[in-house]
C-alpha cells in the first residue's frame, strides 16, 4: 500500500478510506444526478466509440449493468491516465493531479489535465457538489484493500456512492500484469480498440521489458533491492509481495529486503535513526510528490551513509503505477538497467 496514508495523515485508520458513514444526500442537484446517472449517452467524457447495454464486474465482485455504455466518468487520477492510454477520456478526477506550480502531477501521465474537472487534488479532498454537476455515469478508483476504494474520503463516501455506481480495480493482492489486463478489460468495455497499433506495440515493448527484467535478475543474483518512502519523521520499507508492481519484479526473481511489517502488512516504519537496518545495492524511492525526494535527504546522515546511496544507486520507484503497456514498460525497463549495471555493495 502506498506509504502516503500513514506518513501524511497518522490519524486515519489504515483502513479508513472507505465506511458506511457521511451524511446523506446532498440537496436536488445529488438526486437530478441520481436519477440520470443511468442515462450514460447524454454526456460526452470519452473519445472511444460504444454504445448500447453496458456490464462490468468489478475487483470486489460487483456488476454494474446500465442501460447504455457510460460517457460521462469520474475516476482516480492514475486510473484515468490509464484508460487515456487505451483511447477512453474521463470528465472529472480525484488524487494527485496538479502540482504547486501548476503542472501536471506525475500520477496523471499524459492526461491533459487543463481538460478534465479536478474535484480533489490531494488525500481527503473531493468536491461531491461539482461531482455531481458532472451528472456522472460511472465513478472507477483503485483497490489497495478489499472494498476500499483509493482517495474516496470515508466522510463523503456515502455521498459520492448515491450519485452514480462505481468501479474498483486491485492494485495490490495482484500482479502488475493482470491489474494492466484489468484495466484494459474495463477500457475495451467503454469502446477502446485493444488491437490499436499503439496499444499492441506498447504491449510487446512490455512482454520484451519483462523478458530483460528477468534476464538481468537472473544474471545477477547478488543484488538486493529495497523498497522506500521518505517522511520528514520516519523512512517506509515496503513488503514487495503487497504492491502489483514489486511483486511481479519478485516474481521476475529480483531480490528485495523483507522487512517486519506492521499489523496492516504493507510496511515498516523506521526512525531515521535505525535506517541502516537493511542492506540494499539498489534503493527504488518512491516517486510520488507526498513524498520526500532524495534531494531532500542530503542532511540526514544515516541516509547518505547507506551502501547504496554512497554508490549512487537510489533510483524512482513509480508507487502508483498508471496501470498500461506504455506506462509500466517503461518502468521494468529502467528497473532492468539498474540491476544490470549495479555494482555490489558489501
Amino acid at each position: 500500500m502506498p506509504q502516503a496514508r500513514a506518513s501524511r495523515l497518522p490519524r486515519l485508520s489504515r483502513r479508513g478510506l472507505l465506511a458506511a458513514g457521511g451524511a446523506i444526500g446532498i440537496g436536488a442537484a445529488l438526486t437530478a444526478c441520481g436519477e440520470t446517472s443511468a442515462k450514460s449517452g447524454e454526456a460526452e467524457g470519452t473519445s472511444a466509440k460504444k454504445s448500447g447495454p453496458w456490464s462490468f464486474k468489478d475487483d470486489r465482485g460487483k456488476t454494474v449493468e446500465l442501460k447504455n455504455t457510460p460517457k460521462s466518468i469520474v475516476a482516480f487520477t492514475g486510473t484515468a491516465a490509464a484508460l487515456h492510454d487505451y483511447g477512453v477520456e474521463v470528465k472529472g478526477v480525484f488524487g494527485p493531479t496538479r502540482t504547486k506550480d501548476g503542472k501536471a502531477d506525475i500520477q496523471a501521465g499524459d492526461l491533459d489535465i487543463s481538460k478534465v474537472e479536478i474535484l480533489g487534488n490531494t488525500y481527503g479532498a473531493f468536491n461531491v457538489e461539482k461531482y455531481a454537476a458532472l451528472n456522472p455515469d460511472l465513478l472507477v478508483s483503485a483497490m489497495w484493500e478489499k472494498d476500499v476504494l483509493w482517495y474516496v474520503p470515508e466522510q463523503s463516501a456515502k455521498k459520492i456512492y448515491a450519485v452514480a455506481p462505481s468501479v474498483a480495480l486491485w492494485v495490490s493482492q495482484t500482479n502488475m500484469p493482470k491489474a494492466i489486463q484489468r484495466h484494459a478489460d474495463l477500457a475495451e468495455s467503454l469502446g477502446a480498440d485493444l488491437k490499436a497499433k499503439k496499444v499492441t506495440d506498447a504491449k510487446a515493448r512490455f512482454e520484451k521489458a519483462a523478458a530483460r527484467l528477468r534476464q538481468a535478475a537472473k544474471s545477477r543474483p547478488e543484488i538486493t533491492v529495497m523498497v522506500g518512502s521518505a517522511s520528514q519523521d520516519l523512512f517506509y520499507v515496503s513488503l514487495a509481495k503487497t504492491s502489483a508492481d514489486t511483486l511481479y519484479f519478485e516474481e521476475l526473481g529480483v531480490k528485495f529486503v523483507k522487512p517486519k511489517v506492521d499489523a496492516a502488512g504493507f510496511f515498516e516504519g523506521l526512525s531515521w535513526e535505525n535506517l541502516g537496518k537493511y542492506k540494499a545495492d539498489i534503493i527504488m524511492m518512491d516517486n510520488r510528490t507526498s513524498a520526500l525526494q532524495p534531494a531532500a535527504l542530503k542532511d540526514k546522515p544515516t541516509w547518505t551513509g547507506l551502501p547504496a546511496v554512497k554508490a549512487g544507486q537510489v533510483i524512482p520507484r513509480t508507487t502508483e503505477p498508471i496501470f498500461s503497456y506504455d506506462k509500466c514498460a517503461v518502468i521494468l525497463e529502467d528497473l532492468a538497467k539498474a540491476v544490470e549495471t549495479a555494482k555490489k555493495t558489501g
